[in-house]
């Protein structure tokens, strides 16, 4: 396989990658348990079992049935696996993990047969969004399984679960994310960003397609926080009774205050030594609260990814705000390595031109921007990836988390939610302007 696919860069490229992916998926799910695999944690989030099926549902759908023109291996599992096919609340009713895994594998053997013979320059993107789909529904599953393991789940169900994450837990920092650095995040540090125009989007074959077109935007001079928000500035929020005091709240806000009751984030850490870490685990009502709390607002989507991507004196911007080199854990912590936050200053060697820390990995940031399709937006490969989220009730999240692999690590990457989901690994950096 690997000799034939040699005469082919794109072919070797997507081979390993294919790989690389699928292993890692592998090893999320080793030693799973049936309840795990099976229970609904949380109204808004599928079952791990289902998210499996789905990868396979959908690389076959698009390889082999679509690409490939083959008939349909497994016609059962259409319906249960398919985005639209069943509410989530229906998606318990699984074949066992056994018969799952041996989903996976046959189909994934049948696309590796593929992709020797295909055609691989017009499908190449296809084949860079289906590496990208499996590890977005991945970090879906990290999502599910903290909730398990916080007791979280629908029912009550999730203290009793067995997860092989042995391996991540009290995992070290690599050597380059303990390099001398600063001692702590300066709460009041804030960057210029002088007024001008930047890129915005991504037209790659990477891009998804509710990241172009690519176009050029014109933003006043702003400043937006050189950290992420720490642990240990949001206590102070807390301390100061932020989450009874109504002035910091919308009215939006504060009556999905009154309705939750919480009194933290999800992922709160109460131990100090993570006062120095991005807070994890809040809503985009209570972002928006602390940002008014200390005087400043959210920034929007273009100020985020301006501040982190673009390069002024070289009038491009980049892929990463580090350059072109793709994620590693030399630049940020992504794709499990850790498995929990780590310091915002841990990674200078990830800054962006304008100095900003740790926009890549770590928590994704909200920002105050809806979701909305760029000028020229074209749905692919299928309506339902992004159009339909075009509804005017998705906050936009920038920058990746600590489960977040590196295919989909990019300053243009664009994730949605609403803006009471707090069981993303989300946090957020403040903006102002005027200083």
């Amino acid at each position: 396989m690997i000799s034939k696919l040699n005469k082919s860069s794109t072919k070797e490229f997507i081979y390993y990658a294919l790989n690389d992916c699928r292993k890692k998926t592998l090893k999320l799910i080793d030693e799973l348990d049936d309840t795990t695999f099976r229970n609904q944690y949380h109204p808004d989030f599928s079952p791990v079992g289902w998210h499996l099926g789905h990868i396979a549902y959908t690389e076959s759908l698009w390889l082999l049935e679509h690409s490939a023109g083959l008939r349909c291996l497994f016609p059962q599992y259409r319906k249960l696996f398919a985005a639209d096919g069943l509410p989530k609340c229906e998606r318990v009713q699984l074949p066992n993990l056994a018969e799952i895994s041996d989903y996976l594998q046959t189909v994934r053997d049948k696309v590796l047969e593929y992709l020797e013979v295909a055609d691989i320059e017009p499908q190449e993107r296809l084949w860079r969004f289906l590496i990208q789909h499996e590890s977005q529904h991945c970090e879906i599953l990290s999502y599910v399984w903290e909730l398990a393991k916080r007791g979280k789940g629908v029912g009550g169900q999730g203290k009793n679960i067995t997860l092989n994450t042995q391996h991540w837990l009290n995992a070290p920092l690599p050597l380059t994310a303990r390099a001398k650095r600063p001692a702590t995040a300066n709460s009041t540090s804030m960057v210029m960003i002088p007024a001008g125009e930047f890129e915005q989007g991504n037209n790659s074959l990477d891009a998804l397609d509710n990241e172009s077109l690519c176009h050029r935007v014109y933003l006043d001079t702003y400043w937006i926080d050189r950290f992420p928000v720490t642990c240990g500035q949001y206590r102070e929020f807390m301390a100061a009774g932020g989450y009874e005091n109504t002035e910091w709240w919308s009215d939006d806000g504060w009556q999905w205050l009154q309705t939750e009751r919480v009194t933290q984030p999800l992922y709160w850490q109460s131990d100090r030594s993570y006062d120095n870490h991005p807070v994890c685990g809040v809503s985009w009502y209570e972002a928006e609260a602390y940002s008014r709390f200390v005087g400043k607002r959210l920034p929007t989507e273009a100020e985020w990814e301006k501040a982190a991507s673009w390069d002024a004196q070289a009038n491009h911007r980049r892929t990463y705000p580090w350059g072109e080199e793709m994620p590693t854990p030399k630049y940020c912590n992504c794709d499990r390595l850790i498995s929990q936050t780590t310091p915002v200053d841990a990674y200078p060697e990830s800054k962006s031109v304008y100095g900003l820390f740790d926009t890549l990995g770590n928590v994704w940031e909200w920002t105050d921007s809806w979701f909305a399709p760029y000028q020229g937006f074209q749905s692919y490969p299928y309506v339902g990836y992004s159009q339909v989220y075009f509804d005017n009730q998705h906050r936009v999240l920038k920058g990746g988390s600590w489960a977040t692999r590196p295919w989909v690590l990019r300053a243009s990457f664009r994730n949605w939610y609403h803006p009471n989901v707090r069981q993303v690994f989300a946090g957020f950096r403040c903006a102002t302007s005027f200083n």
